[in-house]
């Protein structure tokens, strides 16, 4: 035991003494100290001591006052059980002692001390601290019948604890324990209890009560809380939150505690699954009772105990809590649901808290049933309503006082006949239906029997509603008196009666009472049964009892008998929606007494009202959505087919059908907004709840009003069908039938058309700004859960704007959270595709009677939290299509191309489709299988990847999967037999199997499905294998979206999908139509990491290639130290490096490449098309780069080698110079006279002559350039044949390219054909030629200026790259067939101005490396040294300077300008319009609208690369003339290189160097892998040089700063034309070289090629234009033409054209002709704006250009405006 530290406080001064381990503190009250007095022998006892308090930790004592108490002090021992202590104060009256143990017994004795040391007597007391009381008393586990406490031990030596719980002041219960816990059981719920403890200690003492307070929980919160609900009971659980995807949606964990059953139950019950009231706990350990136990002895008591179901919860609590705790949708959903497991549903929902119950008028509302009641068995006709609304008998069941029958029990068997038993009621012989009900007694049931017409299956011929009260109706006399009111009868089962019975005999009863008892229980009385039938008046028909001679079958049988008879006798029938008037008598609550429910209600019928006949209110209120919208549908699908533009003018016909468009547009906006519609947009702008009240409140109304106008309908078809001459009349109902149709969705779609017509006006037209709010509105409601039509089933079109605007106000609610999966299923009509839908995810896709899906439904489902790291999405997109080969459909022509488009468009859009199969109808099967294989082929050729799951409903035989072994061979066989049709009606002949198209696995892609009812409806329930099939086809299907490879589409995502897929299934030709934004920005994107890898391979290589040719430059040097001696050996070296960079570049790329197409980000899935194409064109890049580095090498080998003879005449001749002049200046010398200037000139004069002449300088011949040209001219031609021979013979070469190349056509019939196409002004064959050659001509030129700037030697390279140049330009002439003179013409003319030119070239080089004039040349410099020298001048700064100035500052200058291209490559790449080729093509149409310029239009579409080139390098010129980048670029490579001088000068000074030469050539040599340092200045530089080393090191540091200065100062200075042009890497030409791509234009307008890899399959452009800007016009009237190809392809028209020798052919055969072209269709209708208004601006400039006429340009396209020509170069190019 811990002791506590006694204080002790005085106002006295105090003296201690430990006695002990622990301390007293006395405090004494007397006032100040006394004066010492006499001392005496005998000191005074203290007398009789009094304790004045006893706390927990503090005793006064009291003790008599003396006189000779001065200067005195007392001595106080105390002693308790536990331990000891004593302490010395001063005598005073009263002592407080502080920190004693609280109650404990003390021992005190004090004795008093005088002065002189003398004792008292001492005097003793016992004294017992105060019991300190528990302390933290804390309340837990409180529930509504019990509550447990818990408190800390107090100090002292406690015996047990009192625990007192009062009520209203009174006491309760009171106990006594020994532990410092206790549970107060058998409490009242909901009451506050008072809760005292007190601590009992063993001296009997007993403290002061710690207390607390605790209330009760009701039963309902008790419940509430075991079921994880408390906090909905307040927060409603809604739909959204019960129908998201969560981890219990993908796993088959049981519920493992009481909170997860509400969530158990609601999981299965969504499902339709039968078996969702078996809700229980699974044990932690299931026992193994299967095997046999250790312990083989008998155990007769565990045979006889049986497990206590008190722990469990009844079904029945758990259903109750769910609807306490719903709002009123889930309620709805959960009603519906339980009515088709054919479960009792909740008619009065008690509370039993507030004793409140009510009638859940609204949760039944949606309930509709389908019967055949005998009176129409002949007829075969059936009445479908909604209950709520239907008139029929009840019958009620309640129980007065206990009942051994099971009510319940009996009335299943009531309600079942012998062949399908089952449990519409929870009874207590169910699963967990004997555990003790907590909540749900008062709750009354309902279902209803229905028949089916068949006299010998139906158990009553008429229906008829079956209610059930819980519990005993002493304790529920209002629910008792509302079934009393309401019922035709009710039946009271009892055992015991009590005679007075005043339950019974005072109701109000409109209902006949009907007496069931259990004649077999020991409290039957019989004499009770007579008074009360007496008093109630009752015979004996009215009383069925159970004797013992009665089994259940004989008492069912009689129980059916009475309720046939009760019904039969009673008039009584009430709809329940008229019980709401009882039940407000009463004071029972009605659910949509809600104030948001009953607005709702208003508005709706204010609305529904009004409508008498529905065509004729579709026409008046939603006039928008009929045959306007029906129009436009059809011009839409016009403009894009052209399927009657007959000879029309294309663009002058879509012109025509667009203004149609307008006007149509203009006609829906004369419309005012119909009451109807204003009231339905009002509605769904109120407040959340209330909106989905009259959301439900619409569809409700509508199909009440259409299943009345339907079952008319049918009854007249019936009648008329009869009577086969009635052919009109029948057509006209049958019309009607299709058209009696009236949903929300006809009102949401007159809202979408509505704001379609909106955006047709201008921004800021009132009408316009006021509607645009719509869209917001219907992205909340999807969000709410409501679905949005994405097809128009009457009008098979998207409003594609009303959509997409729908859909990004979605992502705008969303985001960031935006990431979708898309599931669709797809199959024959009626076959049960929205109930899938329904049962696999728990929504309310329409399945009612006559209202088969038309069009396309999408709904939203959330993923929650701890699944979306395995789907990796925010939402779940559901989309439910009408039914393909529908009958409705099956009569128009277009019918396969319906249910095509609709296919293609689902298919599309989808992550993953269910394909729902009928094995009825075989023909069906393989019409819908080539519907739906035809979508996956499209969707593979665009990129898309979608999966599927075929779906066998109706097949319930467990071996299923096993025995359709064989259907699903043959399945797969007739889907091979399909792809091969599809694929040869898309002509992609090329699939010849389904798993060509996509991965698909027989075994694992095939789900057998049981039928939906277990037995005949509709008393039937759902089958529970169907539920079980369709869960675990739902799992397979969320473990097959979260196994995706492919990242999740967002909201914007789709919705560009959807615009995408659905232009282009507008086209005939879908694949070739198809054009995606998503597919276009994956594209761009892997082009411009493809560029910018490229780009990296690019400058690594010229890097490389820098200094290797530096090296070779330096070859044989001072400047390089090499092992190898030969050239070859060194170029063979530099090869196999060259080589070796090139592998490697080329494995990064490909890796590069395959890594990209792994991620799951960005779509890459979409271009993976196109993988193969940038895979060839890495190959190829490599291929390309090395063919250029090996030429370079070996031509930089071969000057370099051809430059050593040179260097070593120019080496000896400045030897000898130097030996001569050095002789010289010693001869002069020793003349010992000072000589004059002019006197040693005359004298070195003299010896330069004699040294020249005597020296040899053998002559350098000139290279026949011409020769070696025609060598290689035959060689590239030998391969043509023998002709070309004679051709080459014919003229010499050095007669060639004197003049301009003309192009003439060979032959006199060819010669005329010419003169009528130039008089006809027809671009002919010589024309095109004439164009190639020209171009042609061009390129060369410019690769003879760069070599001819260069300055080097010619080398046979250079013209084996002009002939590959051309070789490369006639190879790529699409459409121009290349006659073999023109060829040949066409070369000797290159060939003879290229080898004029080289020839020029080698000369120059030859004359400007004569050793004899470059000896010459540098006589004033030997002639200033010599003087230098002669006068012992100091060379050092000269030298440095010369040095510096003659061989570093060029060679600088020189690595300055091969490292600045790459740089300004680089620079200009960041830029966004050189990033791609697609930006490239946009910044220059951009930059021409911009300008607004005839000449710059013309010169880019006749001079495109000329255009491109010019335009290229401009944009470097303004991009380096605004900023000092260039300069810094400069300066960068200029401070690398300095650094790498004066590292050298450093290096070369440590090294032990004999002279100032040696010094030199070690700097050369550090500098050599970088600097190319001049061989002559260099040899020049060290003749007569006698600089000392040091100074020299000196100086040239110093000459190498002010260099550096003098290089910044040149830079700042010089033009960036000047710049350009002396680059060595041009980045012009790398930046051209990289937009231009393939340089192929469209062989029809001349739109250029924008294939990202170079190496690409099929040529494309996004843009194309009016065909007369490519010179093209109409034969008779010579006026430009204003057709565009991408309109051309898809029309009836025919081209003609060299490529086709002059024949006519139908564009759409283009492909014959072009086949590496593909011309899609414009992606929108307005995406040739752009040209049409270049073409209407500039129309005469263009005619009078090409020597035509101005072409007829359509009324819409003088209407473009810059903005619009703008947004749709936006559009075609993507840019955001």
């Amino acid at each position: 035991m811990t002791e506590s530290v006694p204080t002790m406080e005085s106002s006295d001064e105090e003296d201690f003494h430990d006695a002990s381990d622990s301390l007293l503190d006395l405090d004494c009250e007397e006032g100040k100290d006394t004066p010492p007095t006499p001392q005496s022998d005998y000191v005074p006892p203290p007398g009789e001591v009094t304790v004045v308090t006893a706390d927990q930790e503090t005793v006064s004592l009291g003790l008599p006052p003396t006189d000779s108490s001065v200067g005195n002090t007392l001595h106080i021992d105390y002693c308790c059980d536990t331990h000891t202590g004593s302490l010395i104060t001063k005598d005073s009256s009263t002592v407080k002692v502080k920190g004693l143990t609280p109650g404990t017994q003390y021992t005190f004795t004090i004795t008093r001390i005088a002065a002189n040391g003398k004792r008292s007597k001492a005097t003793s007391l016992s004294v017992c601290t105060e019991p300190s009381p528990p302390e933290q008393i804390t309340v837990y586990q409180v529930n509504s019948e019990s509550l447990s406490l818990c408190w800390e031990t107090p100090a002292g030596e406690v015996e047990s604890y009192i625990v007192t719980c009062c009520s209203e002041g009174k006491i309760v219960q009171k106990l006594t324990t020994d532990t410092n816990n206790v549970t107060l059981s058998k409490l009242n719920p909901g009451v506050c209890y008072s809760l005292q403890v007190s601590a009992n200690l063993r001296n009997g003492r007993i403290s002061e009560p710690a207390v607390t307070s605790a209330n009760t929980k009701t039963h309902l919160q008790s419940l509430l809380e075991d079921l994880g609900l408390e906090h909905h009971y307040k927060e409603k659980l809604s739909l959204s939150t019960i129908l998201q995807i969560d981890e219990r949606t993908i796993n088959d964990e049981p519920a493992k505690c009481n909170s997860d059953l509400p969530l158990y139950f609601l999981k299965k019950l969504m499902m339709v699954n039968v078996t969702a009231r078996n809700v229980k706990c699974s044990p932690a350990c299931k026992s193994d009772s299967g095997k046999p136990s250790g312990n083989t002895e008998l155990d007769f008591d565990n045979l006889v105990n049986s497990t206590n179901s008190g722990d469990l919860l009844n079904p029945l609590d758990i259903i109750t809590a769910l609807f306490l705790c719903s709002d009123g949708f889930v309620q709805q959903e959960m009603a519906l649901k339980m009515s088709m497991c054919q479960f009792s549903v909740p008619l009065l929902l008690p509370n039993i808290d507030t004793k409140q119950c009510t009638l859940m008028l609204w949760a039944l509302r949606d309930i509709v049933k389908k019967y055949r009641p005998q009176s129409l068995s002949e007829s075969k006709g059936f009445i479908e309503d909604r209950i709520v609304v239907s008139e029929l008998p009840m019958i009620s069941f309640v129980r007065l006082g206990e009942c051994s029958l099971s009510k319940s029990e009996i009335l299943n068997k009531l309600l079942s006949n012998s062949q399908q038993y089952h449990d519409t009621f929870v009874h207590c012989n169910m699963q967990c239906g004997d555990s003790p009900r907590r909540i749900s007694n008062g709750l009354a049931e309902i279902t209803w029997y229905l028949p089916c017409g068949n006299k010998n299956m139906d158990i009553f011929s008429e229906p008829l509603a079956v209610a059930n009260l819980r519990g005993d109706i002493a304790s529920f006399e209002t629910q008792f008196s509302f079934l009393c009111q309401t019922s035709a009868a009710v039946f009271v089962f009892f055992d015991n009666l009590d005679s007075e019975c005043k339950l019974l005999t005072n109701q109000q009863h409109k209902a006949q009472i009907f007496l069931v008892g259990n004649h077999q229980s020991d409290r039957f009385s019989m004499d009770a049964l007579k008074n009360v039938a007496t008093k109630l008046r009752l015979t004996t028909s009215n009383i069925l009892l159970k004797t013992k001679q009665m089994n259940d079958a004989e008492f069912v049988k009689n129980l059916r008998e009475k309720v046939s008879s009760a019904v039969e006798n009673s008039e009584m029938r009430m709809e329940i929606e008229q019980m709401s008037d009882i039940a407000h008598e009463l004071g029972i609550w009605v659910d949509e007494d809600c104030s948001e429910c009953q607005a709702a209600k208003k508005n709706a019928d204010a609305i529904t009202e009004e409508i008498q006949d529905i065509l004729k209110y579709k026409e008046a209120q939603l006039p928008l959505q009929e045959e306007i919208w029906k129009e436009l549908t059809c011009l839409e699908k016009e403009e894009f087919r052209l399927r009657k533009v007959g000879s029309e003018n294309i663009e002058k016909y879509k012109s025509d059908l667009q203004i149609q468009k307008r006007k149509l547009r203009e006609k829906q906006n004369s419309y005012d907004m119909s009451s109807a519609m204003t009231c339905f947009i009002n509605a769904i702008s109120s407040p959340g709840i209330e909106r989905c009240y009259f959301l439900k409140w619409m569809r409700m109304n509508l199909d009440n009003l259409c299943r009345d106008k339907l079952s008319d309908l049918r009854e007249q078809y019936k009648k008329k069908y009869k009577d086969s001459e009635n052919k009109e009349e029948i057509r006209d109902i049958d019309k009607q039938l299709s058209n009696s149709s009236l949903g929300t969705e006809h009102f949401f779609r007159e809202m979408g058309q509505i704001y379609e017509a909106s955006v047709s006006l201008p921004e800021k037209h009132p009408s316009r700004q006021q509607l645009q709010h719509l869209p917001k509105l219907c992205a909340r409601l999807l969000l709410d859960g409501f679905p949005l039509e994405l097809v128009d089933g009457d009008a098979s079109n998207i409003p594609l704007r009303w959509v997409s605007d729908v859909l990004s106000e979605l992502n705008k609610l969303v985001s960031p959270q935006n990431k979708i999966l898309v599931v669709t299923v797809l199959g024959v009509q009626s076959t049960g595709k929205s109930t899938l839908l329904n049962t696999m995810f728990g929504v309310q896709f329409a399945v009612s009677s006559g209202r088969c899906t038309r069009g396309a439904f999408m709904l939203l489902i959330k993923i929650n939290e701890d699944v979306k790291n395995v789907l990796n999405c925010d939402f779940m997109v559901i989309i439910d299509t009408e039914g393909l080969k529908s009958p409705e459909l099956a009569q128009l022509d277009n019918s396969y191309e319906h249910d095509n488009e609709l296919a293609t468009l689902v298919v599309g859009l989808s992550d993953i489709t269910i394909i729902n199969i009928a094995m009825e109808n075989s023909t069906e099967m393989k019409d819908i299988l080539q519907i739906v294989v035809h979508a996956f082929l499209r969707m593979k050729e665009v990129g898309k990847k979608p999966k599927c799951q075929f779906v066998h409903q109706n097949v319930s035989d467990v071996s299923a999967h096993e025995k359709n072994l064989r259907d699903r061979k043959l399945l797969l066989e007739q889907l091979n037999e399909m792809t091969q049709a599809a694929a040869k009606m898309e002509k992609k002949e090329e699939n010849k199997s389904f798993t060509d198209v996509m991965e698909y696995n027989p075994d694992t892609g095939n789900w057998y499905i049981p039928g939906l009812w277990n037995g005949n409806p509709p008393m039937a329930p759902v089958n529970a294998g169907y539920s079980e099939a369709v869960y675990e086809l739902k799992k397979n299907i969320i473990q097959t979206l979260g196994s995706c490879e492919s990242s999740a589409n967002n909201v914007l995502e789709l919705t560009e999908w959807t615009k995408s897929l659905w232009n282009a299934v507008k086209h005939e030709n879908f694949i070739f139509s198809f054009r995606n934004s998503l597919v276009a920005d994956a594209y761009m994107r892997l082009c411009t990491e493809f560029n910018k890898w490229e780009w990296e391979f690019k400058k690594e290589m010229y890097t490389w290639i820098t200094k290797a040719e530096t090296k070779i430059s330096n070859f044989g040097t001072v400047a390089v130290k090499s092992e190898i001696s030969d050239m070859s050996e060194l170029l063979t070296r530099l090869k196999s490096e060259a080589c070796t960079v090139l592998s490697k570049w080329e494995t990064k790329l490909l890796e590069n490449l395959t890594q990209y197409f792994k991620q799951t980000e960005g779509h890459v899935y979409l271009v993976e098309g196109y993988r193969e194409d940038f895979a060839n064109s890495a190959k190829s890049l490599r291929r390309q780069i090395e063919s250029s580095v090996v030429k370079q090498l070996t031509a930089t080998a071969d000057i370099r080698q051809g430059m050593t003879e040179i260097d070593r005449i120019k080496e000896k001749h400045t030897k000898e110079l130097e030996e001569r002049v050095c002789a010289l200046i010693e001869k002069c010398r020793q003349k010992k006279v000072d000589m004059t200037d002019k006197e040693l000139g005359k004298e070195f004069d003299k010896m330069w002559n004699k040294t020249l002449n005597e020296l040899s300088f053998p002559a350098q011949k000139a290279t026949n350039v011409f020769a070696s040209v025609a060598c290689y001219l035959r060689t590239n031609l030998s391969h043509k044949g023998g002709h070309v021979c004679d051709l080459l013979s014919q003229k010499k070469l050095e007669d060639c390219g004197l003049g301009t190349f003309k192009c003439t056509p060979e032959g006199l019939c060819k010669q005329a054909l010419h003169q009528v196409s130039k008089f006809l002004n027809i671009k002919d064959h010589v024309m095109a030629s004439q164009n190639i050659a020209d171009r042609v001509i061009t390129d060369c030129s410019q690769f003879v200026t760069e070599k001819m700037i260069s300055r080097n030697n010619y080398h046979e390279t250079y013209i084996q790259e002009i002939l590959h140049m051309i070789d490369e330009r006639l190879q790529n002439t699409q459409g121009v067939k290349i006659e073999i003179e023109f060829e040949v013409s066409l070369k000797q003319h290159i060939c003879g101005v290229a080898a004029r030119q080289f020839q020029k070239l080698h000369e120059d080089f030859i004359h400007e490396n004569d050793p004899y004039r470059c000896l010459n040349q540098n006589k004033a410099k030997f002639f200033a040294d010599f003087k230098d020298v002669f006068h012992k001048r100091d060379q050092c700064q000269k030298k440095a300077e010369e040095f510096t100035n003659r061989c570093l500052k060029p060679a600088v200058e020189i690595f300055v300008s091969r490292s600045l291209g790459p740089d300004i490559t680089v620079e200009m790449q960041t830029s966004f319009e050189f990033s791609t080729r697609m930006f490239l093509q946009y910044s220059i149409l951009l930059d021409l609208l911009s300008k607004h310029n005839f000449q710059n239009y013309w010169s880019y579409i006749c001079s495109y690369e000329y255009y491109v080139n010019k335009w290229v390098f401009d944009r470097i010129v303004v991009r380096f003339s605004k900023d000092s980048k260039m300069f810094e670029f400069e300066d960068q490579h200029l401070q690398s290189s300095i650094h790498s001088i004066n590292d050298a000068i450093n290096k070369a000074k440590t090294k032990q160097s004999g002279n100032l030469k040696t010094f030199v050539k070690n700097v050369c040599q550090i500098l050599g892998d970088k600097l190319v340092i001049s061989q002559d200045a260099l040899g020049a530089f060290m003749i007569l040089n006698n600089a000392d080393q040091e100074q020299f090191a000196h100086w040239l540091a110093v000459s190498v700063k002010d260099m550096t200065q003098t290089l910044r100062e040149k830079f700042k200075h010089t033009d960036i034309q000047t710049k350009l042009k002396n680059l060595h890497v041009k980045p012009q030409n790398e930046l051209f070289t990289k937009v231009i791509g393939c340089g192929k234009q469209c062989p029809f307008c001349k739109a250029p090629c924008e294939a990202g890899a170079k190496e690409h399959s099929e040529h494309w452009t996004s843009l194309h234009r009016p065909e007369g800007l490519g010179r093209f016009r109409w034969d008779r009237t010579k006026k430009l033409v204003t057709d565009i190809c991408s309109s051309l392809v898809i029309s009836e028209a025919r081209f003609c054209c060299s490529a086709t020798n002059g024949d006519w052919y139908p564009y759409k055969s283009y492909t014959k002709f072009f086949p590496d072209w593909r011309i899609a269709p414009d992606s929108s209708l307005q995406a040739s704006d752009y040209w049409k208004y270049v073409l209407a601006k500039f129309n005469h400039q263009f005619a009078e250009a090409y020597d035509a006429k101005p072409a007829d340009i359509p009324a819409t396209w003088k209407y473009i405006t810059y903005e619009q020509a703008e947004k749709s170069l936006k559009q075609s190019f993507n840019i955001k």
